[in-house]
């Protein structure tokens, strides 16, 4: 099947949403100014990303709030490419997403993630019926200004139906427990439950995303056996990539590993 045949894919191709958190990270240890996360994203999208993505937590450790903005006023300039922010809805998400709207500046997606104020990362997705009842309300808030909304979700195949039935748009599959897996006598095992969520996520009527450790090593299997997924975010493993490759090489290599997934 050619990537232009493929039936989840109309535009030919899963789309790369690049995560600059690392990159403010970076820039926070000192107060210089550089490396510009403006840029970065720039130049992402110049090789030819599909998108931008970041994580604003509250203690802004990385990405902090002006960055969202002055992301978000860049993106006014490509037209068809996407602004993906993600956070918890319980914390500074949803002050992030309204004031995102007044200033009447991009955003395209919305992923509401389960984190801690205090986490080190994400680890985790959210829980059906526990957190049903709390987030219906806030996905028809960010769904009324016109704005997807995807849930981070373990592949749990048996909870797609419920992330639907509270309004999701899509489900971003949390990968770590792939990324720790591949290359080891459980890959298939791990890989087995992704590919069963993204087919109930599919007959839920849910779209997926993905992301979370994964690298150009480990991309085009997981896209091979989850062919429902429409986006990949990939932050931290792309970003280093690029301290050796540069922006350019480092995002058209990834597009090389999701292209393959979809070459005989």
């Amino acid at each position: 099947m050619t990537a232009d045949q493929h039936p989840f894919h109309p535009s030919g191709k899963t789309a790369l949403s690049v995560n600059v958190n690392k990159v403010a990270l970076l820039r926070n240890t000192r107060h210089l100014g550089v490396p510009d996360v403006v840029r970065a994203a720039r130049l992402c999208l110049e090789a030819g990303a599909s998108g931008i993505t970041v994580h604003p937590r509250p203690d802004q450790r990385h990405i902090r709030d002006d960055d969202v903005f002055e992301i978000a006023a860049m993106m006014k300039e490509w037209p068809g490419r996407e602004f993906n922010v993600e956070g918890n809805p319980l914390q500074n998400l949803m002050r992030i997403a309204h004031d995102l709207s007044a200033r009447g500046l991009p955003l395209h997606q919305v992923t509401f993630v389960p984190d801690s104020e205090d986490q080190f990362t994400s680890d985790h997705g959210w829980s059906f019926p526990l957190d049903a009842e709390r987030l219906k309300p806030l996905i028809r808030e960010v769904q009324s200004r016109g704005v997807r909304v995807s849930l981070f979700m373990d592949p749990d195949a048996g909870a797609m139906a419920a992330a639907r039935a509270v309004g999701a748009d899509r489900v971003e599959f949390y990968t770590e427990s792939y990324a720790r897996a591949w290359g080891t006598p459980d890959q298939a095992k791990v890989l087995a439950l992704f590919t069963e969520a993204g087919k109930a996520a599919a007959a839920a009527g849910l779209d997926v995303n993905a992301g979370h450790d994964l690298n150009r090593d480990n991309l085009t299997d997981f896209l091979r056996a989850v062919p429902q997924v429409q986006e990949v975010s990939i932050g931290h493993a792309l970003i280093a990539d690029a301290l050796e490759l540069g922006y350019e090489a480092t995002v058209k290599d990834y597009l090389r590993c999701i292209n393959q997934a979809f070459s005989t």
